[in-house]
């Protein structure tokens, strides 16, 4: 990732900011010009609690070379408390302990680095909360 579109992207990576629709109070994540609801241009921002649940998930095994050395590693649908669904990446959990269901909260950890004095991209991953 080039380091503008890295400057562009840090509301929406490091903080869930999305959009909510003034006319229809839809959320949506990440952030559009236009509401998928009821199309409605009249949008502004918001920022996600980072709070959610587990609504499906997959264990990866084969991966790109960018990922190799994380195998296997888990990617989840979360569904946000403010209804929007992402997709991440889970961590600080065992394999053998994600449910369906399951709380989770957003994290920001290294997600690539590119080369040993490249770019360190750093975004958000979710993780069972530390309150549970």
């Amino acid at each position: 990732m080039d380091i503008p579109r890295n400057w562009r992207l840090q509301h929406q990576r490091y903080r869930l900011q999305g959009t909510t629709c003034k006319s229809c109070g839809a959320n949506s994540f990440p952030p559009r010009l236009v509401c998928g609801d009821c199309r409605s241009q009249e949008l502004e921002p918001i920022f996600f609690s980072g709070r959610g649940s587990v609504y499906s998930f997959t264990t990866v095994y084969q991966s790109s070379k960018a990922f190799e050395k994380y195998i296997p590693y888990l990617v989840a649908l979360i569904d946000l408390e403010e209804g929007p669904r992402v997709t991440a990446q889970l961590t600080d959990v065992d394999i053998d302990k994600v449910e369906i269901g399951m709380p989770v909260e957003m994290v920001i950890r290294k997600i690539s680095e590119e080369g040993e004095r490249g770019l360190i991209n750093y975004g958000y991953k979710f993780r069972p909360p530390l309150d549970s």
